[in-house]
C-alpha cells in the first residue's frame, strides 16, 4: 500500500460539479475542454506522498491504496483550493499599475496575486482568493507507479522541482551524480528548482553530496557555414 513518504507516478482530471475539466495531465481531455496550454508539459506526474505537492485532499486520498488504483474523489474547499473569504481583498490605487488594469486580470501586489474584481474610480478591487476557493472538486486519477530506485527517485525529484527530465544519474557512495541535458543549460526553472531538489535528494536518500554537470562539447556549436566564395572575372588585355 501507498505510505507517506513514497514516490509514485499518478494521471488524473481535475473537474468542477458541473463537469467542466479545470486541470488534466492528459493533453487529449486539455484539448478536449478548451484548457489546453502550450507551455504546459502534459503526461504523468511524479509526486512524493504527504509533501503538499498536490492539492491535500487529493495527497490524504492516495495514501493506503495500491498501484493500479484507479478511482475518484470529491474534495470540499478546505481540502482543495481553500474556502472564499470575502474579506481577503484590497483597494488598491491605479496609479500602483505599470499598465491600466482590467476587470478579471491576473495581478501581482507585492507579493500576493490577485484577480482584478472592479475598477472604482482610480481605485482597483483585487480579490486574492485562489480562483477556485469555496468550490468543491472532483479528481479522477489512477495510480500507476511506485518508485523504488534510488536512481529514479533522484529523477523525479529533478522533474517535480524543475520540470526537466535528466536522464543520467549515478550514485557514488553518499555522492549523486546527475548529468543535466542542454536545454536545462538556460532554463529559469531548472535554475531554481535544482536547489529545491538537491534539498529533497538529501532529505529521502542517503547523499551528502550532490554534483550537477553540464557537459558542453565543442559540436554543440557547430553551425552549417556557407562559404561564398567571390565571383571572379577574368579580364582580357586586348591591345
Amino acid at each position: 500500500m501507498i505510505a507517506k513518504g513514497d514516490f509514485v507516478r499518478i494521471s488524473f482530471t481535475a473537474k468542477l460539479e458541473d463537469g467542466s475539466v479545470i486541470d488534466t495531465t492528459d493533453e487529449k481531455t486539455a484539448k478536449e475542454f478548451g484548457i489546453y496550454n502550450e507551455n504546459t508539459r502534459y503526461g504523468d506526474v511524479y509526486i512524493i506522498v504527504g509533501e503538499k505537492q498536490i492539492v491535500e485532499g487529493l495527497d490524504e486520498d492516495i495514501v493506503g491504496k495500491d498501484v493500479g488504483y484507479k478511482g475518484n474523489v470529491l474534495l470540499p474547499p478546505e481540502k482543495a483550493f481553500g474556502k472564499y473569504d470575502p474579506k481577503n481583498k484590497d483597494a488598491v490605487a491605479i496609479t500602483k499599475f505599470s499598465e491600466k488594469p482590467e476587470v478579471g486580470q491576473r495581478v501581482r501586489v507585492g507579493n500576493k496575486i490577485g484577480i482584478v474584481e472592479r475598477i472604482v474610480g482610480r481605485r482597483v478591487i483585487v480579490d486574492f482568493n485562489h480562483p477556485l476557493a469555496g468550490k468543491n472538486i472532483l479528481f479522477e486519477y489512477e495510480i500507476k507507479e511506485k518508485v523504488e530506485k534510488p536512481e529514479d527517485k533522484v529523477k523525479a525529484i529533478f522533474l517535480i522541482h524543475s520540470g526537466v527530465e535528466v536522464k543520467n544519474v549515478r550514485l557514488d557512495g553518499n555522492r549523486v551524480v546527475i548529468e543535466v541535458p542542454k536545454e536545462a543549460y538556460f532554463s529559469q526553472m531548472f535554475l531554481i528548482g535544482k536547489y529545491r531538489a538537491a534539498q529533497d535528494v538529501f532529505k529521502f536518500l542517503n547523499a551528502e553530496e550532490v554534483e550537477i554537470i553540464e557537459r558542453i562539447r565543442k559540436e554543440d556549436f557547430k553551425q552549417e557555414k556557407t562559404e561564398e566564395k567571390p565571383e571572379v572575372q577574368e579580364s582580357k588585355t586586348e591591345s
